[in-house]
């Protein structure tokens, strides 16, 4: 599997696995214990070694850091395990009101990240995100509520720092206060408002994961996928993640999924090429 130098430091396969569906987090089905420890397992064993999660996945008394922990712990030495903070701290948080979601204040991203340690058993979280926008009720800005994760991270608490659901002004930023090695933002192909900030970060060196990257097709774009998908034997969201792999070398993917079939399916999306005619005729 191709792999990207995140941070200078971690060797990244180029398609990892979001645990956000692990635990139906907000709302939905979710797998049993047994079959979400056993995907997280078998994504290790396919390669995957980088790991996308957060201590506010947790619904019904199920925790994805938990299950993460439990399934993996102790880790093998490849594996980034990759968690954010934002207006929600505690799973527990979107039972407040949207005036009380004031996760950005620094006694908050302590909290936050203290809590990602213990769930997750480290001393220190590999990449800790800062999320802005949607939930977000904090009157802090982008760059004081950063400048609390860098004093973390001085603190040995964080390797390294990147940013989520983010503008491209508020990307220069965030880099204009400290290094970051990493956006997670909204894009696949039937999502494309981010292309600049896509070829903006890749200038940068810095990676680009796509959060969602599969889904949102309109008809034509999705007889366009099948189309593509028929030629190479492969699935419509094989497809759509191969798509993302060859738009720009430092996209990374982490599609979740509560499915044993799905996660190996996507994993092989990874060995997907797409040729410059399917590129060409998925627009």
């Amino acid at each position: 599997m191709e792999r990207w130098e995140l941070g200078g430091d971690l060797s990244i396969a180029r398609v990892g696995y979001g645990a956000m569906r692990l635990v139906g987090w907000p709302q939905g089905n979710r797998p049993s214990r047994e079959a979400a420890l056993g995907i997280l397992r078998r994504a290790v064993e396919l390669g995957v070694n980088h790991i996308d999660t957060s201590n506010y996945y947790s619904r019904d008394g199920v925790a994805a850091n938990e299950l993460i922990r439990e399934a993996l712990y102790p880790y093998p030495e490849d594996l980034a395990i990759v968690t954010k903070l934002g207006a929600l701290v505690e799973g527990s948080d979107l039972e407040l009101p949207p005036a009380d979601l004031t996760g950005l204040t620094p006694d908050n991203l302590r909290r936050g990240v203290e809590a990602n340690l213990r769930s997750l058993g480290v001393d220190r979280l590999d990449v800790v995100n800062l999320r802005m926008g949607e939930l977000e009720r904090s009157t802090t800005p982008l760059p004081v509520a950063l400048e609390t994760l860098a004093v973390l991270r001085e603190e040995g608490l964080i390797r390294h720092l990147g940013v989520s659901n983010v503008t491209v002004a508020e990307f220069d930023q965030a880099r204009a206060v400290t290094p970051i090695v990493c956006v997670q933002n909204h894009y696949n192909l039937a999502r494309r408002e981010d292309d600049p900030l896509v070829d903006a970060s890749a200038e940068a060196g810095i990676a680009y994961v796509p959060f969602f990257p599969v889904g949102g097709f309109q008809p034509l774009t999705g007889e366009r996928l099948r189309t593509v998908a028929d030629r190479h034997g492969a699935t419509v969201p094989q497809v759509a993640l191969a798509w993302l792999l060859a738009r720009s070398p430092n996209i990374l993917l982490i599609p979740g999924t509560g499915s044993l079939g799905h996660l190996e399916e996507n994993v092989a999306a990874g060995a997907l090429s797409l040729t410059a005619e399917d590129i060409a005729e998925l627009g």
